[in-house]
């Protein structure tokens, strides 16, 4: 069960899937209808891998909270997370009898079981899913060129130096008004 990638975003219904990383954000994919949107460094973003939920030992990562539902369904899709708050906190105390019933809420059972349904309905709980996953190219960070060095525009008022350690410099350029 591979969680990487997907995040909740605070104010936008469902789950996204991370698509690339841009310079004031992500780019997202929504697991419900597949729109791609923009999500600025400004919305508030949860991994669901960093995502736990108290106990009352340690925190369990909901990766295997996740696993404890798949088990017990046998890789079919829970209670509906609109189901009476009785029969939501039954069945999550059925699943996870360890968790904290004075700190986990209602609203957080219903979110983490519609979590568990969208990524059930999508196939991304299946180990098939990890291993392909796995195979997967990782997103990577900008690079310098073959020399070194790395482009920057001319417009910013700064130019790249390169010295004699050949590590790049970024030196502000005065702008006098001759050319």
């Amino acid at each position: 069960m591979d969680l990487s990638g997907i995040i909740s975003i605070a104010g936008m219904s469902g789950l996204y899937k991370v698509i690339a990383q841009t310079k004031n954000g992500l780019i997202v994919e929504s697991l419900i209808d597949k729109k791609r949107v923009q999500a600025f460094s400004t919305h508030k973003i949860s991994a669901l891998e960093d995502v736990s939920v108290y106990s009352t030992n340690d925190d369990v990562p909901l990766k295997e909270v996740f696993q404890k539902i798949h088990d017990q369904e046998k890789g079919g899709a829970c209670i509906d997370h609109k189901s009476p708050d009785a029969d939501l906190k039954k069945y999550f105390k059925s699943v996870f009898a360890e968790y904290d019933e004075e700190r986990v809420y209602v609203s957080d059972i219903k979110k983490v079981l519609n979590w568990y349904n969208s990524l059930q309905k999508d196939g991304l709980l299946d180990k098939k899913a990890e291993v392909e996953s796995a195979e997967k190219p990782k997103i990577k960070a900008p690079t310098a060129d073959a020399k070194g060095a790395t482009k920057v525009k001319k417009d910013t008022g700064t130019k790249a130096v390169k010295t004699a350690s050949s590590k790049v410099k970024v030196q502000g350029v005065r702008k006098s008004g001759v050319a």
